[in-house]
């Protein structure tokens, strides 16, 4: 099992935050998840930046378009040598099917995720936007539709792992330490219960990226994963 099972999110408005964040980090230790904000605010050469670091890049803009233009996103992500990329599975079939045909259009192609739904909403919000069923019923079915679109894994949050847990890789955000808040997630998990029900990467943010010493912090959070997984 890959040894950097962290992921930790860049999510600040510019580059040089981010690149200022990144020196508190070391690659050995975890990857990176550049989202919507910084995208948006430094472009591609923000990625380019990090990987010329030693940082491996989960680029976190979750694609949600008609099947053609999705394709065409994906495919300059994979170009740029991300790690890892997502698009949401609710965008159906053929535009996951489409994401697929694109990312596998590079040399060495990206891991491709599915997201299911946002830990952000509970049973409720899903009613409110027209969804039947609850939270779990919900990422489950999207789960067996991005595996049978090709997709190389899913994100999900820890609370719904055991329910999806396939042969593809499982990416989980909401994950707080027990001593932190939930803050704007509905659905979250500690970092220990979040391996243990079938999660291979962990979200961790501002448990992280909030402490005096990160790397202490990441190393602290892996000792007890090692644990577990002994």
């Amino acid at each position: 099992m890959d040894n950097k099972r962290i992921i930790v999110p860049l999510d600040v408005p510019d580059a040089d935050a981010a690149l200022a964040l990144a020196s508190r980090l070391d690659p050995a230790l975890c990857r990176v998840k550049v989202g919507k904000e910084l995208f948006v605010a430094a472009g591609p050469a923000v990625v380019t930046r990090l990987q010329d670091r030693g940082f491996e890049v989960f680029l976190d803009l979750k694609f949600h378009d008609i099947p053609n233009t999705v394709a065409g996103a994906c495919r300059s992500a994979a170009r740029l040598g991300v790690w890892m990329l997502n698009v949401h599975a609710s965008g159906g079939e053929a535009m996951m099917r489409a994401a697929r045909e694109a990312v596998n259009s590079v040399a060495r192609p990206p891991i491709l995720l599915g997201v299911t739904i946002l830990t952000s909403l509970a049973d409720a919000d899903l009613a409110l936007v027209g969804f039947e069923g609850n939270v779990a019923r919900n990422v489950e079915r999207l789960a067996r539709l991005s595996l049978a679109c090709g997709l190389d894994g899913v994100v999900c949050s820890a609370q719904e792992a055991s329910l999806v847990r396939k042969d593809f890789v499982l990416v989980t955000p909401g994950i707080r330490l027990e001593s932190d808040g939930a803050q704007d997630q509905a659905r979250v998990v500690t970092p220990v219960d979040a391996v243990r029900s079938g999660a291979d990467y962990l979200v961790i943010g501002r448990s992280i990226t909030g402490a005096p010493d990160p790397v202490a912090k990441l190393t602290q959070i892996r000792e007890a994963l090692e644990g577990v997984m002994a």
